[in-house]
């Protein structure tokens, strides 16, 4: 059964992107708790708990909200924790994985769930879960950030940080960069290699790279006489 996109647009991409919906009577959308920054008074809201621990592990809330257009068309606009791109994406019968906290929202006929990835996953920085994405219908992911899709044909490698989301027909392993020395002393450190064909999306920022950044124009505080 063919499920229509729901009607949308993403503003101020890619800086401070926001998601705007138009849904259409009937429809509903499911999408993470606190982002809802604007909606039609005419929508119904509703907050369930969805996934338990393995979604709180995949650094997911465990709690979403539906919004639910009943008689009339209802907008509803939906802004990510932070600052950075949203991608659409249109589900049919396939799987993506989402690294953790990328995941906005998706229409009722998607399955959001946490997939174990194991000590490769662990290692590459995304924690033993990701968000497992399945079904027919609309997924919305975000990251800090600009998002940029790259179709894989055979083998890819990128820096650990930078992966935001891929399909399930690409396999992947978490290496050092280089040799070990360069691993300790490049600042570098990990990579992951992906292999098989699908699509791949990385991120163009990193907060721990803008935090590094943004630290060393700290003021140092001094101790002075009164402090002792």
């Amino acid at each position: 059964m063919e499920t229509a996109t729901i009607p949308h647009t993403i503003q101020a991409s890619p800086d401070h992107a926001m998601l705007h919906l138009q849904l259409p009577p009937g429809r509903s959308i499911r999408a993470e708790a606190a982002s809802m920054a604007a909606m039609d008074p005419s929508l119904e809201l509703t907050t369930s708990a969805r996934g338990g621990f393995k979604r709180l592990l995949s650094g997911e809330n465990i709690f979403l909200n539906t919004f639910t257009a009943h008689e009339r068309e209802g907008q509803l606009d939906l802004a990510p924790s932070v600052p950075g791109d949203i991608v659409h994406v249109s589900l049919e019968n396939q799987a993506l994985y989402v690294q953790n906290g990328a995941f906005l929202a998706c229409s009722e006929g998607v399955n959001v769930d946490a997939s174990y990835q194991g000590l490769k996953g662990f290692f590459g920085g995304k924690g033993l879960f990701m968000a497992r994405c399945t079904g027919l219908g609309d997924l919305w992911f975000s990251t800090y950030g600009g998002i940029v899709e790259i179709p894989v044909e055979d083998r890819y490698v990128v820096d650990n940080g930078y992966v935001v989301a891929f399909t399930e027909g690409l396999d992947y392993n978490v290496k050092p960069r280089g040799v070990l020395k360069s691993f300790f002393f490049s600042q570098e450190g990990l990579v992951t290699h992906f292999s098989g064909k699908g699509r791949l999306w990385v991120q163009t920022r990193r907060v721990p790279a803008l935090v590094n950044w943004a630290d060393s124009f700290r003021r140092e505080k001094t101790n002075t006489p009164d402090d002792d």
